[in-house]
């Protein structure tokens, strides 16, 4: 079972309720067979800028921080980690690049739950990795490709 517990601090219009963000982590996370626990945070501009230069030395805000928990050795802990998402900068980018917002939302959620997993995108060979597994992710979902142009714009 996948408990997500989602702290709303930032409010909008285009936000996804809770059971889909449920089921874009369950999706995610499909091929983990233990209990898993993960924070989603919705945040505004500031506090994701905020974290962003803090833990990142990056200035302005980003769509999404992922923070995933180093369970000491010895210790149960179901908690993969915490999703900071910036819902201002994900509209944004959802409008520039055509995308539905619900869509770019999964996407979102599915980036952040396999950086706690361990994938990441710092060099080429990870960030095709990286890609092959959220649109194949995406696809069961019915959500487009995240990488090609959206035909809508």
């Amino acid at each position: 079972m996948n408990d997500v517990e989602i702290q709303v601090i930032f409010q909008s219009k285009g936000q996804p309720e809770q059971q889909h963000i449920q089921r874009w982590v369950d999706a995610a996370l499909a091929d983990i067979e233990q209990d898993t626990e993960i924070v989603v945070r919705i945040v505004d501009e500031q506090e994701s800028a905020e974290l962003n230069e803090q833990y990142r030395h990056k200035t302005g805000p980003t769509n999404i921080l992922s923070f995933p928990v180093e369970v000491p050795e010895g210790i149960e802990l179901n908690l993969l980690g915490d999703l900071v998402i910036c819902a201002p900068v994900l509209e944004k980018e959802a409008r520039e690049q055509g995308k539905l917002l619900a869509d770019h939302w999964a996407h979102i959620i599915v980036h952040g739950v396999l950086h706690l997993l361990g994938y990441d995108h710092i060099d080429d060979s990870d960030a095709e990795l990286m890609e092959n597994k959220e649109i194949a992710i995406l696809n069961q979902l019915q959500v487009n490709n995240p990488y090609i142009e959206a035909s809508f714009k």
